[in-house]
């Protein structure tokens, strides 16, 4: 049933008045972010090839079939340190741009949930911090429910970084893992899912509302499966941290991208944003425009073992159509112009 929209307290923007020593932590807390997203996985490759060549390489050895036995740890139980959630840099990181979390309706604990997060962007930083973090107090905004944001299942074969996101709660996005978390007799499971995916990322940039959804069906034939609902989720605002080039989809630019992203899982993008001790200069630190993310309200999905192409039709149409109305409803509050569309490819 939906309720009046409520927006989560802790996600209040700060007051202009920042101290110098706030401003760095706010800073230092997207670093954080930017690196581990950008920078982690060479760093790790780098560490672990120069320590074979030292008189610690059985380290690396040893660490690399750890990696092989722990292969399907990730897909199962996954390996969640609690505490993470809590860390205050993720406050820090909220208040930068700021982010804010915002409720529409109930979603009751007796209940599993399907959220298909919109748009992409380039990093997810809105679906990231409220997902996985409590630094929008989620777990008291929406109390119950265990969140569980999905990412691309390669990731977690990389060293380092794949114990890195298992400890803040991300999960690999194949049927494997979504299945074992939605089976769990422990109802009010929410796998959230980055429908567009890294394709996404190819269509962003600031102003853009252009989503990869007409023939990405996959999460409604996974609620269909399981009986869980379908929640259509936006975050206003995620476009537009970065600047970057978009490329028409008859260059060669973009035919090399779709190429890449075919082999390594995801495409490479040219974008940019702030420098690190400038605000002026150019950098990859985002840029800080406000992201609020919008929560709607749940689609209710029969359980079907062995779903229809047309009941997937259905409900992916009935998805739409919420999406849609949702992003209709708070884009003027959120900053978009009135006469903003939605654009589905």
């Amino acid at each position: 049933m939906a309720t009046k929209m409520d927006v989560s307290p802790a996600a209040v923007p700060p007051g202009p008045g920042k101290t110098l020593q706030k401003q760095w932590l706010e800073v230092v807390g997207v670093f954080h972010y930017v690196f581990a997203f950008l920078f982690l996985v060479p760093f790790a490759m780098v560490l672990l090839l120069f320590l074979l060549f030292t008189r610690l390489w059985p380290l690396s050895v040893l660490y690399l079939m750890w990696i092989y036995l722990d292969r399907d740890t990730p897909s199962q139980e996954g390996r969640q340190i609690m505490w993470t959630k809590r860390w205050r840099i993720w406050k820090h990181q909220r208040d930068y741009f700021p982010i804010k979390l915002v409720k529409t309706a109930e979603l009751p604990p007796s209940q599993n949930y399907v959220l298909g997060s919109h748009p992409h962007g380039i990093m997810s930083t809105g679906a990231f911090c409220n997902f996985t973090t409590e630094c929008n107090a989620f777990s008291q905004r929406f109390p119950g429910l265990q969140p569980w944001l999905a990412t691309l299942a390669g990731l977690f074969y990389l060293p380092v970084f794949r114990d890195y996101i298992m400890a803040v709660g991300l999960r690999p996005v194949s049927r494997h893992s979504l299945d074992f978390v939605l089976s769990q007799p422990q109802r009010g499971q929410a796998v959230v899912i980055v429908i567009g995916g890294a394709q996404e990322s190819l269509y962003s940039a600031p102003g853009r509302n252009c989503l990869a959804l007409k023939r990405h069906k996959g999460f409604v034939r996974l609620a269909l499966r399981h009986g869980a609902s379908l929640v259509p989720v936006y975050s206003f605002g995620e476009n537009d941290t970065f600047k970057g080039m978009n490329f028409s989809k008859g260059s060669w630019q973009y035919l090399c991208q779709v190429i890449f992203k075919k082999i390594v899982g995801f495409p490479p993008c040219i974008f940019w944003g702030r420098g690190l001790f400038s605000p002026n200069s150019w950098g990859l630190l985002p840029l800080p425009i406000p992201i609020t993310t919008v929560v709607g309200g749940p689609i209710p999905v029969p359980q079907c073992s062995s779903p229809s192409q047309e009941q997937v039709d259905h409900y992916h149409r009935l998805y739409m159509d919420a999406l849609e109305r949702l992003f209709e409803e708070h884009k003027e509050s959120c900053g978009v112009p009135a006469s903003t569309r939605l654009t589905f490819l």
